[in-house]
């Protein structure tokens, strides 16, 4: 039994573990409402394929008891990645107490695509090295006491808020509430990475009206946070001051960055006193 993360939308997004898992399955279980259905693509001939999106797990349970009996392999497709809101924990004690051998695969969250979506990096150096990955309280699923996106929003980083479209009204209040300014970048994507994928960039002070004016109330994604305008920092990582196991330091270099008199290292190419601009 696998249960595959199908990425956010787009086939060629899945990893190639993915496509073999799918490609090697007896049967292949998919929820259209999720799923692109250019990922049966991968899917064998004479496969058994599966609609789950108008079934509960009790639904699909029987088809778990079958693979248990005579080893016959299945490929459970999610979006995303399985361990985010994939409700695959209930799934795999029900695998356990069939003793059905399960294995995950792992897919790309659609917090990364849409990061790469607007060629924007979520963790930059000064500026936010933490990624918050919430949903809005008040939804279908209760939400844990200490869980409310306006305690998140007071850590000021990159925010990745999802299942909270049809309620943007109350996320642009949590977010203003929390300590967001209203200026703070959002990007809004819907359906990222599908062919009528729509991303959208705005505020947190104008969240909600942007939501409300392209009528966007499912499968969309908000990406909060002074990282998605940020520039002008730098990491230590490539600095020629930091070094690790395959590369030296230059002493200069490593001087400035460490804090101590000794001479500027070289600009980077291209940026104002290297020479070529």
């Amino acid at each position: 039994m696998w249960f595959v993360g199908a990425g956010p939308g787009a086939a060629d997004l899945l990893t190639l573990r993915a496509a073999r898992v799918i490609a090697e399955a007896d049967v292949v279980i998919w929820a259209a409402s999720l799923v692109h259905a250019d990922v049966l693509a991968h899917a064998r001939p004479g496969a058994e394929i599966v609609d789950s999106s108008q079934l509960p797990i009790e639904g699909v349970l029987p088809l778990y008891r079958r693979a248990a009996a005579d080893r016959s392999t299945v490929a459970r497709i999610h979006s995303g990645d399985p361990a985010l809101w994939g409700a695959v924990q209930e799934q795999l004690d029900l695998c356990r107490a069939l003793d059905l051998a399960v294995e995950i695969v792992p897919g790309v969250s659609s917090f990364t695509a849409v990061a790469a979506l607007v060629g924007r990096e979520l963790t930059v150096p000064e500026v936010a090295q933490s990624v918050i990955l919430t949903r809005l309280e008040g939804g279908r699923t209760p939400m844990p006491a200490g869980e409310r996106v306006r305690d998140f929003a007071r850590h000021g980083t990159t925010m990745a808020l999802f299942l909270s479209a049809a309620r943007s009204g109350q996320a642009q209040a949590e977010l203003l509430a929390g300590g967001y300014p209203p200026d703070t970048p959002v990007v809004v994507a819907h359906r990222a990475t599908w062919p009528d994928e729509l991303v959208l960039r705005c505020t947190v002070g104008t969240l909600a009206a942007t939501v409300k004016e392209h009528r966007l109330w499912k499968h969309t994604l908000f990406l909060v946070g002074p990282a998605l305008t940020a520039s002008g920092t730098r990491s230590h990582l490539y600095h020629p001051g930091h070094f690790h196991t395959y590369r030296r330091a230059e002493p200069a270099a490593r001087a400035a960055l460490r804090g101590r008199p000794g001479p500027p290292a070289a600009p980077l190419p291209g940026s104002p006193g290297d020479g070529t601009s």
